[in-house]
């Protein structure tokens, strides 16, 4: 079966870091689209990073920028986010998911059409 696990999540102090992995089974993370999203009470669903399978190409939100790295691991078939300088407006819940697509739009993809995704790990920033 394919499947997405998200962990890693926690709670931490502002400046503090977290990595979470998004661990994957039934494809090969190389072959997909992997991003994270986030989530926090009422708002939308955000677009926090990719990485490309075609070129290895990341995006990355602007409010989360120069703090977080994303990666994948082949040999663990994972990918990483290590999110470093975590402010009190990062808490949200951070969900893992996984598009089959080879292509320069994979930062547009809307989330409605990624096939795959993690049941979410909560990331509390708080003094």
């Amino acid at each position: 079966d394919v499947q997405l696990q998200a962990s890693g999540g926690g709670l931490v102090q502002p400046g503090g870091s977290l990595r979470l992995s998004c661990a994957a089974a039934g494809f090969s993370v190389d072959e997909y689209v992997m991003c994270w999203f986030r989530q926090a009470p009422g708002k939308e669903r955000e677009r926090v990073s990719c990485i490309s399978d075609l070129d290895r190409s990341t995006y990355f939100a602007d409010s989360v920028k120069d703090r977080f790295t994303i990666s994948t691991d082949n040999a663990k078939n994972t990918m990483y986010l290590q999110m470093n300088n975590l402010e009190p407006e990062d808490t949200a819940v951070y969900y893992c998911a996984a598009k089959d697509y080879t292509g320069s739009w994979y930062a547009t993809i809307p989330p409605a059409e990624y096939e795959y995704w993690g049941q979410g790990t909560q990331v509390t920033v708080s003094s």
